[in-house]
């Protein structure tokens, strides 16, 4: 019964109805002849009054199936366009030729959707306010410094030139800082609406790894951290921004310095797959708690804040590297464990 569709069953509850009326109606003639001793033509009045109750139901059906059914599937059908229209499409529900039932699948499937939303939203409302709190935090930061140095210079101490300088110097510093993260920001936005083009070329990304790796092997040196790169020589083609693919290259070998241990190593490998190649970067550092690795590629968000503030940077790397990727059509991923290391892998079109 459950496979019927309401049509079919309200015509056999029709039928059912008019035999149930039809053998009373029999029944009740057969008991008035007896009592009147009158001879009634039973059959023929039986048969007029299924007859009579059967077109009865049918209309009764049609006038239901016209004022009702029409509606339910005027609803489904504005249901379904407006379930198209979201993130989330009808499509994955199976209907059948019950428009009841497809009615109530389309209305449960839209209560998922807006249940889904309302959760998304919720969490972007969280991250939105945790952007608000760091973009105020990283530029409070340089803006209260440059604000104590000009206090100072303003105090007397502008003529004191064992001072003067320095912290005029300092201040520049603070405002390159801010010009940085400024920037950074402005980077990402254009990367997101798709108003900083990339412009692919065909070049060796073994080259400019190179170029990467000498100008951070100062940094690494002081720390004491070598940067092993492969030994073959091997030219490796790509299809990509040049410019692009080094901000992510130098953002990647950065990291890897900053939060690498005291005389580690930091290992560059290339791998083929397929039509793309992964580069991957990986190192011996203090490594990201599991809980962290979900949101590493956020807007500002830092796995130790009080840590990654001291080592500098603008807290926009990894949004940058990641947006960069994306703009390839492209991916990258992080795998980490504490105190073991942390290795970043991606991938690029082959050329």
């Amino acid at each position: 019964m459950k496979n019927l569709s309401p049509k079919v069953l309200f015509i056999i509850i029709a039928v059912v109805l008019s035999l149930i009326i039809s053998t009373g109606v029999y029944f009740y003639t057969i008991r008035i002849s007896t009592v009147t001793n009158e001879a009634i033509e039973n059959w023929n009045l039986v048969l007029f009054i299924f007859v009579s109750s059967l077109l009865s139901s049918l209309l009764l059906i049609l006038l239901i199936n016209v004022l009702l059914f029409k509606k339910i599937n005027a609803l489904l059908i504005t249901v379904k366009n407006y379930r198209s229209q979201s993130d989330k499409s009808s499509a994955s529900i199976q209907y059948s030729k019950n428009d009841i039932d497809n009615l109530n699948s389309e209305i449960v499937g839209w209560a998922d959707d807006r249940k889904n939303e309302i959760e998304r939203l919720k969490k972007l409302e969280v991250y939105r306010k945790e952007f608000l709190g760091n973009v105020s935090h990283e530029l409070k930061t340089p803006i209260f410094n440059i604000q104590g140095y000009v206090l100072t210079l303003l105090d007397g101490g502008l003529e004191d030139a064992s001072i003067n300088r320095n912290y005029l110097m300092r201040a520049e510093k603070s405002v390159d800082r801010m010009i940085a993260i400024i920037d950074d920001l402005e980077a990402i936005s254009q990367l997101e609406t798709g108003e900083l083009q990339i412009e692919p070329e065909r070049f060796d990304i073994t080259l400019l790894m190179k170029d990467v790796i000498d100008a951070q092997e100062m940094k690494a040196t002081a720390k004491g951290i070598i940067l092993t790169f492969p030994e073959d020589n091997k030219p490796i083609f790509v299809f990509a921004d040049r410019f692009r693919t080094r901000q992510v290259l130098v953002n990647l070998i950065v990291n890897s310095v900053k939060y690498g241990k005291e005389n580690g190593e930091t290992k560059i490998r290339f791998y083929d797959v397929g039509d793309n190649v992964s580069v991957e970067i990986a190192d011996n550092g203090i490594g990201i708690a599991k809980e962290h690795l979900p949101r590493l590629f956020e807007r500002f968000y830092r796995a130790d804040k009080s840590r990654s503030r001291d080592q500098g940077g603008t807290g926009l790397g990894l949004a940058i590297v990641k947006h960069i990727i994306e703009a390839h059509n492209q991916t990258i991923n992080v795998m980490s464990t504490e105190g073991v290391g942390t290795v970043f892998s991606f991938t690029l079109k082959k050329a």
